[in-house]
């Protein structure tokens, strides 16, 4: 009955709805492998939806129109980024056939020295992700090259897709241009500016230590792939028709962020305009994947709009090489936003039913000095992370609902700020079922499970955090001036 009062969760009821989806999703990782994604992960996230709902339904009188509203406004939330992802899934497939992946493959396979390639993918990344201010546009474009020149000079998928997020995630981090650092900001009513001078000090940090393993990795590589770099570059020549051409689309892209030009006009320009530039530069490619016999107008045109949407698969004379210039276009992207709609269910049951606010709540009584406030806080910020599968709810939840408590407790609300970036925005992507962790695992096609050990800098970032609380350096009290 809708006149009937609701009931808070508590704790221990709002927890079995986490330990269903744990147990399903590790029983379902177990029997599907990388597969579950197709399918498996989405059953069990709608089932954890289930159970939460049925609770609290049955328990605590929720009506069931708050949680549907709540569901809603969440997958409204994600919209721009399921948009995104199509475009993503489109740029892919569109550099990749243009020739402007293989291009930057080709070239740097010669000019990134193997000792220093990890520690020099994780700098170019940061420098293009500070400039993009997205670590979703870094991964997608640069990224992706990256990896094949990686995996070209014999390093593991693994360590590569490490260093490309460390460095993507560290310019989304700090960068003014940054919708995460904005939203840290403006949530806890701090000058972002102000926001990001404080975080460089655990961010430095945490990056220099990051630079150092991956520069120990890369000196530790045996550079043996020379033979493998030889028939990549002879595989590249004889598939593509390599030249400085393609990479007009990328200098066009840098032009467009540059100029502030908002992600999905640039993504769709940049997507179009490579594969224009494929209709000129690699018409025979376009011809094979069209799958007709005679070359014609319209031929080329459906090859370009297989290049767009759907998959392709060149036999470029080298096994290892297929499987890289293979793409999967807008279609491949399909399971990560279908998983992203069940992930969006899940946040939006446990947010209306008020479980995650009785679980965040447990965090709070542990927060008697400045290092358990600022430890409860990285936690919280990483198990809402968990909970609901998307940074965004996570940074706007972790800052609500500390806000009170730093201020009541008389420390600034950049520590707050800091302290969110730091547990929110980075491990983001170390989620198996969060947007951040889906979406990078498509692009990279590197289940997240995998590269989570190598992402240093998403590992080390939450516990600089809570290491600069303990030594209490540079935090101070409000009544303090700066």
């Amino acid at each position: 009955m809708e006149n009937q009062e609701e009931k808070r969760p508590s704790p221990l009821l709002s927890l079995i709805p986490i330990l269903v989806l744990v147990a399903l999703l590790a029983v379902t990782i177990s029997l599907f492998g990388s597969d579950a994604l197709n399918g498996g992960s989405q059953v069990v996230l709608l089932t954890a939806t289930a159970v939460a709902s049925g609770l609290a339904m049955a328990l605590c009188k929720t009506p069931w129109k708050k949680i549907e509203m709540a569901i809603s406004n969440n997958i409204l939330g994600v919209a721009t980024a399921l948009i995104i992802l199509l475009l993503i899934g489109a740029l892919s497939g569109s550099w990749m056939i243009s020739g402007v992946v293989p291009t930057l493959i080709y070239y740097g396979m010669h000019l990134l020295h193997p000792s220093f390639f990890l520690a020099s993918c994780c700098l170019i990344c940061s420098v293009v992700s500070v400039m993009t201010g997205s670590s979703w546009t870094t991964i997608a474009t640069i990224g992706i090259a990256l990896l094949g020149i990686g995996e070209a000079q014999g390093f593991d998928a693994a360590w590569v897709a490490g260093a490309i997020i460390s460095g993507a995630y560290f310019g989304d981090k700090v960068s003014p241009l940054s919708d995460t650092t904005i939203l840290a900001s403006s949530v806890t009513q701090t000058p972002l500016f102000t926001h990001i001078r404080y975080m460089m000090i655990t961010t430095i940090p945490s990056m220099t230590i990051t630079l150092i393993i991956f520069m120990v990795a890369g000196f530790a590589h045996e550079a043996s792939a020379s033979e493998q770099v030889a028939e990549f570059s002879a595989a590249l020549e004889q598939t593509f028709n390599l030249s400085l051409w393609p990479l007009i689309v990328p200098l066009v892209t840098a032009v467009m962020i540059a100029k502030k030009v908002p992600s999905l006009i640039t993504l769709f320009v940049s997507a179009i305009l490579a594969v224009i530039l494929a209709l000129f530069t690699q018409p025979d490619l376009l011809q094979m994947i069209s799958g007709e016999s005679e070359r014609s107008a319209l031929s080329l045109f459906k090859g370009m709009v297989i290049t767009l949407y759907g998959s392709t698969a060149l036999d470029t004379g080298n096994a290892a090489l297929n499987d890289l210039v293979a793409t999967r276009g807008m279609a491949g992207m399909m399971n990560t936003i279908w998983l992203i709609i069940c992930a969006m269910c899940f946040g939006g049951a446990m947010t209306a039913t008020g479980m995650l606010e009785s679980l965040t709540h447990v965090f709070v009584r542990f927060m008697k000095k400045r290092a358990s406030m600022v430890a409860s806080t990285v936690t919280s910020g990483l198990f809402l992370n968990i909970c609901t599968a998307d940074q965004y709810i996570s940074i706007i939840l972790t800052g609500n609902m500390f806000k009170d408590i730093y201020r009541e407790q008389g420390y600034e609300s950049r520590l707050l700020s800091r302290t969110t970036e730091d547990a929110v925005t980075v491990t983001s992507v170390l989620i198996p079922w969060n947007t951040c962790g889906m979406t990078q695992a498509t692009i990279l096609s590197v289940p997240t499970l995998t590269y989570l050990p190598y992402c240093f800098f998403n590992i080390i970032s939450p516990l600089m955090s809570i290491f600069i609380a303990i030594i209490g350096y540079k935090i101070k009290q409000v009544h303090e001036k700066d």
